[in-house]
């Protein structure tokens, strides 16, 4: 049942329906992804701008984003669960414009890199609050399928982003894509602003305390569902932070050469991921949150698997309708797994919605930067270290899941509170 259906009559009389709703969390989280992907196309002009030697190096331009993000996700929560969403995404959108005038004026990579960092710091609060904001409104295979619909607005940005930054280098350099980022975080401010009520439930506002805080951190922890389906997801997001980081070097520069083609391919890989989404939004109300991801996984690990055969089978450079066919296959399952694979880890906890979508979102940013930056950088002139780092993934995670469900995949069940601890994450 949709928790929007009890909230109080006295909701502000602007509140935006459910598909400005939808649209707005969407617009949320499309401000991180947009500060990557329309930066890819930018990769070599900065290499080249700062002399770099490597260009495995300029991928760092995207670990040192998401090391602020994962960073200041430990912050957004608990400081939305005292104050209000509202006021913690303003200061965030703040922190983030000013990571993009020191991106402006950079001199050096260092101070490039510095900017990131901040940039990161800023977006990390699109990410917290947008999961906690329809964690306010909705629960179980509800709020399934509106962050399903968030998932599916928010992927038709990567199929548009590189694109965008093409034309802005077409007019431009590199810097005028951070002045579209200040563009965007201005819009969303202003948007968010005049539309979006406060959805912390008052019952849910928590003083300031560092006991309450470190409660929640270890009722996080004391959840098996929580921490395995956490857990599942941070390795998820790190083979698609691995594809990320060398997306550019495989379609555009050393593998396959496409040059200004590099964003159709991109974005059509994106556009599978946004149908994915909208499939999962369909079917996840009436097949279930684990049915769904747990064949996603499956069918996941199998797309992997197929990816390294074909690049065993020529050399690291298979034909590249092959290769897209199969990496298309895995993002389509890997956005099966995503939104559910969330939506289960938060279920038990939305009295503390805040607070749980700071830690379940550092650990997993954390868990998927670090993973994805072993994968992007052993990038090699071939697509094999990318397809081998989608099969440890996803052997990796559909183990993990295993483990969560005690051995039993495609059973539909209620939130699983299962007390306890950590310990029993890894035991019985």
């Amino acid at each position: 049942m949709s928790v929007m259906s009890t909230m109080p009559a006295t909701r502000e009389a602007s509140s935006p329906s459910f598909l400005e709703f939808v649209v707005i969390i969407a617009f949320m989280m499309a401000l991180g992804s947009m500060s990557i992907d329309n930066l890819l196309p930018a990769f070599d002009f900065i290499r080249s701008d700062f002399g770099l030697e490597s260009t495995n190096e300029v991928q760092l331009i995207l670990s040192a984003y998401m090391i602020g993000f994962a960073i200041m996700q430990l912050v957004y929560g608990p400081a939305s669960d005292i104050v209000g969403r509202k006021p913690t995404l303003m200061v965030g959108l703040v922190i983030f414009a000013i990571g993009s005038v020191i991106a402006l004026y950079s001199t050096s990579f260092e101070m490039l890199l510095a900017a990131r960092f901040i940039q990161g710091m800023g977006a990390a609060a699109t990410r917290i609050l947008s999961v906690a904001i329809v964690r306010d409104r909705f629960q179980g295979r509800e709020m399934a399928r509106v962050m399903s619909l968030t998932m599916m607005v928010f992927i038709i940005v990567p199929i548009f982003a590189p694109s965008i930054g093409s034309l802005f280098l077409l007019f431009g350099s590199w810097h005028t894509i951070f002045v579209s980022m200040l563009v965007l975080a201005a819009l969303l401010a202003v948007w968010f602003g005049r539309r979006m009520p406060e959805t912390l439930h008052p019952e849910y506002r928590m003083p300031f305390s560092m006991r309450r805080i470190v409660d929640g951190a270890k009722r996080c922890l004391s959840l098996r569902v929580t921490v395995g389906y956490a857990t599942a997801m941070g390795l998820m997001f790190g083979a698609l932070m691995g594809y990320l980081g060398s997306t550019q070097q495989i379609f555009e520069t050393e593998v396959y050469g496409l040059g200004a083609i590099f964003p159709v391919v991109f974005g059509s890989i994106a556009a599978v991921m946004g149908v994915a989404s909208f499939v999962n939004s369909k079917l996840v109300r009436r097949l279930g949150m684990r049915r769904l991801s747990h064949a996603g996984i499956c069918g996941y690990l199998a797309f992997a698997v197929l990816m390294v055969g074909l690049a065993i089978a020529y050399d690291g450079k298979p034909p590249l309708i092959l290769f897209a066919i199969a990496l298309a296959g895995c993002q389509f399952l890997f956005s099966l797994t995503m939104p559910n694979f969330n939506t289960m880890a938060m279920e038990p906890l939305g009295d503390i919605a805040g607070t749980a979508s700071s830690l379940i979102g550092f650990y997993t940013t954390i868990l998927g930067t670090v993973v994805g930056l072993v994968i992007s950088q052993n990038f090699d002139g071939t697509v094999l270290p990318l397809a081998l780092g989608f099969v440890v993934v996803g052997v990796v995670a559909l183990a993990t899941v295993l483990v969560t469900e005690r051995g039993r995949l495609f059973h539909p069940q209620h939130a699983d509170p299962l007390p306890g601890a950590l310990a029993d994450f890894g035991g019985h």
